[in-house]
């Protein structure tokens, strides 16, 4: 059992079940350093929020202040699962609408349940463990007027200090209701002063640091792509305004969700602060026919107290042991070489063989045939204007199939070796080109509403996977592609957000069937190595990770860019599900010309790495270079993929951005340090290094001797930085 050596598995399940004990209608939940508390409102019948934070066990008196005017009721309660319509003036965290036109939901407390491990949610991506590793509340909720139940999940993971939640609504009554806001994180939290920190940018600009007040109203921010998205991340932060990376109370929450999403926090009048995480209600009107449950997607938070660092690491400990489920996820990543911003569409399967010949001679192991392989004419696939949809070969750059060549490419040794080359290929299943054989067949596959025109982006549609026989065909020219050839990485791309659904409700729909997709797939295929990509980061979320254990970090691989990128993205995401390439200078998008050495030296803090560039443009001074940066990968990928990861000093605040790697058993430490532009004066800071042993010795490549754990912590090195711009360093420490 992971990371527990002294406990048998009967004490294990002993303990995690004293992660919740319920007294009467008194519930807690606790984590190492959580808990988590709410009671039943004997008055009301109504779950109501006590604590969520640091270590707490006893139950408290409520708020006192004056409760007159027209904010009586349930507006001065703090809840755990508030609807609208019955004196709660702020937002819900559930909306109904009923058969009759009336939107009041009125669901009290019926009974509970705990239970060992955690209830899969079906047809939904979330984390998942066993009775040593979570302990799940279920609260059943009943409203006696409408006949609508709901059954509240709450699960904690006591090592991570991680709460999940989601809920369970059915419709028991006769007649069709519409769920119109679903929140799956829900919490009222008392009148503290509060920041919140999102991550938001755009294509190419992925996951910025914004950081601002809560104020009285509302604060937040939403998706309505139909996707995550590159504008916003599912993911946000609250903290106390003087909360740094390594000190201070930090909450954060995630939605486990690939789909148009809300977050949202409300401070009211009273001061109290609302939370609520889940599906967009631009994009809900789900309907629940009699009978029916509907599930929403799983939310999870994270609390620390010991700064953003504390949170970073314990989402990245829990997604990789308990919501990536791939076989790859602690499995050291092969270096890759991607064809595309080498060659684009402009290839034969002669020059293909060839660049793999020159991947393999570089020393790399994997190559990958991205964009263009596919489509008959009149609708080949040899610019962004055709093809798409059509999942076959290309004859006239493939006249035998594909799978001659791909035996063609695993031919090849890897750098004299024995070791062959492995092959991968672009994928991007989800979308099609009007121009292409599947779409004049039917055109009736894609999103659209009515009459109104299908609008384009990157001249694509977006296939409706609401449908079933849409996703049977996906699921069908994947299968035969991957049965007939050996394929070992898949890169799944998804170039455009969606537009013209025919009702709000497919967007979740939609959803339901990509996870059919996807986890059908990954689960006929688990050796393949899987990797999300959406125009770069727009699908970089828990829902993705859950199948795929990487993503496509960004589009932009301009290294200074993509430092940020990285750096905002590792406030919930592991370094290891991150995928970062070395692409040719002057950089495409920045026009930037950065030394190979800092360019490999981000690329290499993700867990994938690998080059996007035609080695026949490598100036000899960049050859020579590589050796050295496949060996710094074989020391380091192990480290990124399993090992803590620190931010030691942000590129948003300083000159001199740095970050840590700490192995899983302590022994070594990878330092990546950054100077961004030269400077006569100030003198560098010092490079203070964290989560070190400071009662041992290190030895390092960075100075002569050993060091002490806490003067490499409190006092930090010195280095000395050559006087040019973009300048890069990797440091190891091993422990003595």
């Amino acid at each position: 059992m992971r990371g527990i050596i002294a406990l048998s598995a009967a004490s294990l399940v002993a303990v995690v079940k004293a992660a919740i004990t319920a007294e009467g209608q008194n519930f807690t939940l606790t984590g190492d350093n959580v808990s988590y508390l709410f009671h039943v409102d004997q008055e009301w019948g109504d779950l109501t929020s006590d604590h969520f934070g640091g270590p707490a066990d006893d139950f408290r008196a409520p708020e006192s202040f004056f409760q007159g005017g027209w904010s009586d009721g349930l507006t001065n309660k703090r809840r755990e699962f508030p609807d609208l319509g019955r004196s709660d003036f702020r937002l819900p965290a559930i909306h109904i609408s009923h058969a009759d036109g009336n939107t009041v939901t009125s669901l009290l407390y019926k009974s509970h349940e705990i239970v060992d491990g955690k209830p899969k949610l079906p047809g939904l991506p979330a984390t998942y463990g066993n009775g040593s590793d979570v302990t799940t509340l279920l609260v059943s909720l009943y409203d006696n007027i409408s006949d609508v139940s709901a059954v509240l999940s709450y699960s904690v993971f006591p090592k991570y200090n991680a709460i999940a939640r989601s809920f369970q609504l059915t419709n028991n009554g006769t007649q069709n209701i519409s769920i119109e806001r679903a929140s799956s994180f829900s919490i009222d939290l008392p009148n503290v002063d509060l920041e919140m920190i999102e991550l938001q940018g755009d294509w190419a600009h992925e996951r910025n640091r914004n950081v601002r007040k809560v104020q009285y109203g509302e604060t937040g921010f939403r998706s309505t792509e139909g996707y995550s998205s590159h504008v916003h991340n599912p993911f946000f932060v609250l903290q106390d305004p003087a909360t740094t990376e390594t000190n201070g109370e930090a909450w954060g929450f995630n939605l486990v969700y690939t789909g148009s999403f809300a977050a949202t926090t409300e401070r009211f009048s009273q001061g109290f602060v609302r939370v609520l995480l889940g599906l967009n209600p631009l994009h809900a009107s789900i309907p629940v026919t009699p009978g029916e449950t509907f599930t929403s997607p799983e939310a999870i938070a994270v609390y620390s107290s010991e700064g953003l660092g504390g949170m970073s690491r314990s989402f990245h400990d829990l997604y990789r042991n308990h919501l990536s489920r791939s076989n790859n996820t602690f499995a050291t990543r092969p270096v890759l070489l991607n064809s595309w911003e080498g060659l684009l569409f402009n290839y034969t399967q002669e020059r293909l063989e060839e660049l793999a010949k020159e991947t393999s001679d570089l020393g790399i192991s994997l190559f990958v045939n991205d964009d263009g392989w596919f489509g008959k004419a009149p609708y080949a696939r040899i610019n962004d204007t055709a093809g798409l949809g059509d999942w076959t070969p290309n004859p006239d750059r493939f006249p035998n199939g594909l799978t001659p060549y791909v035996n063609q490419v695993e031919s090849e040794s890897v750098d004299n070796s024995s070791q062959p080359l492995r092959f991968g290929i672009w994928f991007e299943p989800e979308m099609v080109n009007p121009n292409s054989t599947i779409y004049k067949e039917h055109p009736e596959w894609v999103l659209h509403a009515g009459t109104h025109t299908r609008t384009l982006t990157r001249n694509q549609l977006v296939f409706n996977l609401a449908l079933t026989e849409v996703q049977d065909y996906i699921l069908g020219f994947m299968h035969n592609i991957l049965s007939t050839s050996n394929i070992e990485y898949i890169k799944w791309d998804n170039n455009r957000g969606m537009h013209e659904m025919p009702s709000p409700a497919t967007d979740h729909s939609y959803m339901l069937g990509l996870y059919r997709v996807i986890d059908n797939l990954t689960t006929s295929y688990p050796g393949i190595l899987w990797e999300g990509c959406a125009s770069g980061g727009g699908r970089f979320d828990p829902g993705i990770l859950h199948y795929f254990p990487q993503s496509w970090t960004s589009d932009n691989t301009d290294a200074s860019a993509r430092l940020t990128i990285q750096m905002g993205t590792s406030l919930a995401y592991p370094p290891s599900s991150m995928a970062c390439h070395v692409s040719a200078v002057p950089n495409g998008i920045t026009a930037r010309n950065i030394s190979i050495a800092y360019r490999a030296h981000v690329a290499l803090m993700c867990g994938s790495f690998g080059f996007e560039l035609d080695p026949k443009e490598l100036s000899g001074e960049e050859r020579a270079a590589i050796p050295g940066i496949l060996a710094d990968w074989a020391k380091v990928n192990p480290i990124v993929i399993s090992g803590s990861f620190y931010r030691l000093a942000l590129p948003d605040y300083t000159n001199w951005p740095a970050a840590q790697f700490i192995s899983a058993n302590q022994s070594t430490v990878a330092v990546f340090a950054f100077q961004q532009q030269a400077t006569v004066k100030p003198a560098p800071p010092p490079l203070r290094m964290q989560g070190l042993d400071k009662s041992a010795r290190y030895r390092s490549n960075a100075f002569n001797g050993t060091l002490g754990g806490g003067t490499l912590m409190n006092a930090g090195i010195n280095l000395a930085w050559d006087p040019m711009d973009y300048q890069s360093a990797l440091i190891f420490l091993y422990k003595q």
